[in-house]
């Protein structure tokens, strides 16, 4: 009887071999269930498996995020400490990584580790962040003062307004079909119309949507340098979005001293990105009409799946802009899009305007001057694919 259970074992053993060795269709439909990093082990298995598994990651083009908020258990930011396990569990190969945390914990203000401060803004830091993604990811790091952010896990959980606290997360983009991402640095040495040009920004008929971060924007000439920047994007059909931050941890700058004033971003181009924002001005000091005003977003009809929001909002709105209720703009933004993630800012003002990008037509305000501000919010939709 044990030898017939024996031989019933082994013959089933076999047969499993078998399927997992020739099977094609059996092994895909597998690895459709493993995560992307597990999956890159995998494929070094056999031709076959590692067939198998490209075909899986052709597939993969959602949209994925890592959020954290919360003190940190180790010397390093939370998100950073988070990431190291969450990236372990995403379904995709990320190929540019926009990532936010709040300045005041990531640069060490008040906080205190063998008894000494010691700031998270270093150089290990970044290096620890490339080992975590791909060679060759893209990696935008923003250090601002408030964070804007979506649990991880869903879509349609409730974003959450950071004013005080450690936060931060990082969105990860897959290479999607139709959509080009190109990140760029810019400081007053790198700055000229040959590089505007390298970077997609200007004679660009395929650029949709443009993410930008001005950091140490205050320092002399910063202005200047601001508008040398604005002024072609604002002759473009594209949606610009974006703010001034208090600094960038990635990628490392090489062409500027520290502390020197730059600019970076994301260029996004290509026929399957749509993006549509709209202008929270110093009128809108209500929770209706922030979702009156949010609401207009509804008339671009932008497809849900894989669609983002972006949120960058002035440190001076928030909870003491609207009498001491909190998350009241990201909170309307939720009731308007309930399946849509929200990301965001609080920073020292903001990029926008009211604007639709579409397939085959722009609506927008083109006056330079309407794209910076003071004491409002830019609240975007962006969709990839």
């Amino acid at each position: 009887m044990g030898e017939n259970q024996d031989y019933t074992v082994s013959l089933q053993d076999s047969k499993a071999a078998y399927v997992l060795s020739n099977v094609a269709e059996v092994v895909e439909r597998i690895l459709t269930f493993v995560p992307t990093k597990s999956l890159l082990r995998i494929a070094s298995v056999c031709r076959l498996w590692r067939n198998c598994a490209r075909r899986v990651l052709r597939t993969q083009q959602e949209l994925t995020w890592v959020s954290a908020c919360g003190p940190s258990n180790t010397d390093a930011h939370v998100l950073c400490s988070n990431l190291a396990d969450d990236v372990e569990k995403v379904f995709l190969l990320p190929k540019t990584v926009l990532a936010m945390v709040d300045c005041e914990a990531f640069n060490g203000q008040g906080y205190c580790y063998r008894q000494a401060k010691k700031s998270r803004h270093s150089i290990d830091t970044v290096e620890e962040l490339n080992l975590l993604f791909p060679k060759g990811c893209d990696i935008m790091g923003i250090a601002t003062p408030g964070i804007v952010l979506t649990p991880s896990g869903s879509c349609s959980s409730p974003p959450q307004e950071y004013q005080e606290g450690e936060a931060g997360f990082a969105i990860m983009f897959p290479t999607i079909e139709g959509v080009h991402i190109k990140p760029f640095h810019f400081c007053k040495k790198s700055i000229s119309t040959t590089a505007l040009k390298e970077a997609g920004l200007v004679d660009n008929p395929e650029l949709r949507v443009v993410l930008i971060f001005f950091y140490e924007a205050y320092k002399s000439g910063g202005g200047r340098f601001l508008s040398q920047i604005l002024e072609p994007l604002a002759k473009s059909k594209a949606l610009i979005a974006g703010g001034l931050v208090e600094s960038v941890f990635s990628p490392t700058r090489h062409c500027c001293s520290q502390g020197a004033y730059g600019v970076v971003g994301l260029a996004l181009s290509g026929p399957k990105v749509q993006g549509a924002s709209v202008l929270l001005d110093q009128d809108v000091s209500n929770s209706k009409a922030a979702e009156a005003t949010i609401g207009r977003l509804k008339a671009a009809k932008i497809p849900e799946r894989n669609t983002l929001g972006f949120m960058f909002a002035c440190v001076g709105r928030g909870q003491n802009y609207y009498n001491n209720q909190t998350n009241v703009e990201a909170d309307a933004f939720h009731k308007v899009f309930p399946n849509t993630p929200l990301f965001g800012l609080f920073g020292n003002g903001e990029i926008g305007c009211d604007r639709i990008i579409k397939d085959d037509y722009t609506l927008c305000d083109t006056d330079m001057d309407s794209l910076q501000h003071e004491y409002t919010t830019v609240m975007t939709l962006v969709h990839l694919g």
